[in-house]
C-alpha cells in the first residue's frame, strides 16, 4: 500500500494538510498555539486513529460488538535530541459483549497496527484497555 498527502502553508499564517477530501488545519504560529493542533499533537492523533481503526477492524474479526470507543493518549517529549520518548494510552470500550477479549484485542492492535509499529521502533509505548458496561 502507498499513501499520499499534501500540505501547504503561507508565511506568518497556519498550515493545512490536504488528505483525500479533507483539510486539517494545524498551527505553525504562536497566535494559534492554544487553538489549533501542533505537529506533535497531529502525530499522536495518527497513533490514536490507527488504534481506533483497528478496534473497528478487530471487532469484526473477533466477533465482538461495542457502541463506542474512547482513547486518551499522553506523551513525554525528550529534549536532546527533540523526540517523543514515551507514549501512554488508555482505550475504553463501551460494551456488554462477553466475547470481547481485551487481552487479545490489545495484542492484535500492538501486532498489526501500522502506525503503532512504526512508532514502537523509535519510542516506548504502554497502555491499557478497559470496558464499561451499559447495564
Amino acid at each position: 500500500m502507498r499513501y499520499q498527502i499534501k500540505a501547504s502553508s503561507t508565511a506568518n499564517q497556519d498550515a493545512i494538510i490536504h488528505v483525500k477530501q479533507s483539510n486539517i488545519d494545524f498551527g505553525t504560529t504562536s497566535i494559534t498555539s492554544e487553538i489549533l493542533p501542533n505537529p506533535a499533537e497531529l502525530f499522536l492523533s495518527s497513533f490514536a486513529a490507527c488504534m481506533l481503526k483497528n478496534v473497528e477492524r478487530f471487532s469484526g474479526m473477533m466477533k465482538f460488538s461495542y457502541t463506542k470507543a474512547t482513547l486518551e493518549v499522553n506523551a513525554t517529549r525528550h529534549e536532546n535530541p527533540p523526540r517523543m520518548d514515551h507514549i501512554k494510552y488508555h482505550l475504553t470500550l463501551f460494551s456488554d459483549d462477553k466475547k470481547l477479549n481485551t487481552t487479545l484485542l490489545k495484542k492484535n492492535i500492538e501486532k498489526f497496527g501500522t502506525i503503532y509499529n512504526t512508532i514502537k521502533r523509535s519510542c516506548t509505548i504502554s497502555g491499557t484497555i478497559s470496558t464499561i458496561s451499559h447495564v
